[in-house]
């Protein structure tokens, strides 16, 4: 096998084990720009488009860098789709459903409320409708998307008071990442506001917040949450496997060497792999130190759940109304959720439940 095939065919776990570099070295030196919605101090997620540009570097033998720049250093947070959609920089690592003022559909890259977990959503995305249902929207921004990783199900958030009921979220003013969680959360009567992680602990600090969602216990702790809002609640019913994705400008993309193509290829998906497994291992550890430092762990009651699933649907139904491709995007998600939920309930839900109820 030439090495060309080799990359394409084995990605960078096949390359590393045949000790075979890409065959990269007659072409000229490639330079990107990849641009985050993600500050620095978040290791976990700013840290894939680190190891993704490691990746790239290695896999091409430094003929192809990708230079990092945090949130707020090329552009605000918010900034990275329209600088791609206009050839300002040729990746951006976000997530979508930052970007659902431009466009609802753009939660369906990300994260919908009660949507798919993190395998469900790996699985859709890559060998269901996903990938390709989101790209042919995505085109419309000059962008094509691969994964930089899942958070898995995220927490409900930090709240300075008891949500006890429905009417606990009444007049609630609440930092969202984004999407379609805000409109269902407006029928519950809480005031949403978008805003940047690195403003949020002065925001609740100041009163000026009372809730926020972020992620989860690794993060959140670094965020230090717990310190201005004591009661953290759960699971984060918007967000039952939360994607972030690399986002490429189209042009640039397609103007890569067949052999560069395949790096970038490769390296996003071993950096969407740590990104996961890395907040896989350090959540547990962190949600104890949590709960040790005196943070409230507490359950939405099924009260509340239901609140928001019938809020939500509520608002699928609204748009699905208005965009046909909406409909299409959603109801294709949905299909493919009834089918994993269905082989769950016979493998890793019954088997969880099992593990979790016994001493090992």
């Amino acid at each position: 096998m030439d090495r060309r095939s080799l990359i394409k065919n084995a990605g960078i776990a096949g390359v590393l084990a045949a000790g075979v570099a890409p065959a990269v070295h007659a072409q000229a030196a490639v330079r990107w720009r990849l641009a985050s919605s993600f500050p620095k101090s978040l290791d976990t997620i700013f840290g894939s488009a680190e190891t993704f540009s490691r990746t790239v570097k290695a896999l091409s033998g430094g003929k192809f860098e990708v230079s990092v720049h945090a949130a707020g250093e090329l552009m605000p947070a918010f900034g990275v789709v329209d600088a791609i959609q206009n050839g300002t920089i040729e990746m951006a690592q976000t997530a979508p459903y930052y970007f659902t003022g431009k466009d609802p559909i753009f939660a369906f890259g990300c994260a919908v409320p009660f949507g798919l977990n993190a395998r469900q959503m790996d699985s859709w995305m890559e060998h269901g409708n996903g990938r390709k249902l989101m790209d042919a929207f995505y085109a419309k921004y000059n962008m094509k998307s691969f994964s930089a990783g899942n958070t898995g199900t995220q927490m409900g958030g930090w709240y300075r008071k008891e949500i006890k009921s429905v009417a606990d979220l009444k007049g609630l003013k609440m930092r969202m990442g984004g999407g379609l969680f805000g409109e269902a959360m407006a029928k519950l009567g809480v005031v949403a506001q978008n805003m940047p992680a690195g403003e949020v602990y002065q925001a609740l600090e100041k009163g000026t917040l009372d809730a926020t969602e972020f992620v989860g216990p690794y993060d959140d702790e670094k965020l230090g949450f717990n310190k201005v809002a004591p009661f953290y609640y759960y699971p984060g019913w918007w967000e039952g496997g939360a994607e972030l994705e690399f986002f490429a400008n189209t042009k640039a993309y397609e103007a890569l060497s067949a052999e560069n193509k395949a790096i970038v290829d490769a390296a996003t998906q071993v950096a969407a792999r740590d990104m996961t497994a890395k907040y896989d291992a350090l959540n547990p550890v962190a949600l104890k130190r949590l709960v040790a430092a005196k943070t409230q762990l507490k359950p939405f009651s099924k009260d509340v759940m239901d609140a928001g699933f019938k809020a939500s649907m509520e608002v699928f139904a609204e748009h699905e109304a208005r965009s046909p491709e909406f409909k299409k995007i959603h109801q294709d998600m949905r299909a493919f959720q009834r089918d994993q939920l269905l082989w769950t309930r016979f493998s890793e839900y019954r088997f969880d439940s099992y593990m979790t109820n016994v001493k090992i």
